[in-house]
């Protein structure tokens, strides 16, 4: 059975975006890139909001013989991954190993969840956020950069209290700290 994983890089205020949207800040190094490499190999399905999933299409198209070896690496474990995406508005998918979902359905989720040999994340808070309240989450591996934005797009749904256990933690030289 796979796992359902939050993943998510955010401010030490907790917010994955600024309020203008952006997340410049966020932008991984190599060591903390070849880390989250080591992590999606494992990754069979992405679950993704609409915004989160037309950042993530990039990587489709870019131009991996140019780029340093980590991010090539990355774009190539993206691309092998199926992808879902969850939107009313969106009406074809860009990338191939695609396919839209109209709504959040909990229970199809469980589904694949227990028919998946491989782990699966989600991406994007308001779609973490319903996972979140039909108790799917079964892992976070948070990234949480060295500043402080002051307001934005929070990395978690208000009003939501879980009890969670600190499994591992990790310090990298740009001063980013994984938790998971």
């Amino acid at each position: 059975m796979a796992k359902l994983i939050y993943s998510a890089i955010m401010s030490l205020d907790g917010y994955i975006a600024d309020k203008d949207g952006l997340f410049d800040w966020a932008e991984p190094d190599e060591e903390v890139h070849a880390f989250v490499n080591d992590l999606e190999r494992q990754v069979g399905t992405y679950l993704y909001g609409r915004r989160m999933y037309e950042v993530m299409a990039a990587w489709d198209t870019l131009q991996t013989h140019d780029q340093p070896a980590f991010i090539a690496e990355f774009a190539n474990i993206w691309r092998a991954a199926e992808k879902v995406v969850y939107s009313k508005t969106l009406a074809n998918a860009s990338t191939p190993r695609t396919r839209i979902e109209r709504a959040f359905d909990p229970e199809v989720v469980r589904q694949m969840k227990a028919s998946s040999a491989q782990d699966m994340t989600i991406g994007g808070p308001n779609l973490a956020a319903q996972a979140f309240k039909a108790g799917l989450i079964d892992h976070c591996q948070l990234f949480v950069a060295p500043v402080l934005v002051g307001d934005g797009k929070s990395a978690f749904p208000r009003g939501l209290r879980l009890e969670l256990v600190l499994q591992e933690e990790r310090r990298f030289g740009n001063g980013m700290v994984y938790l998971h």
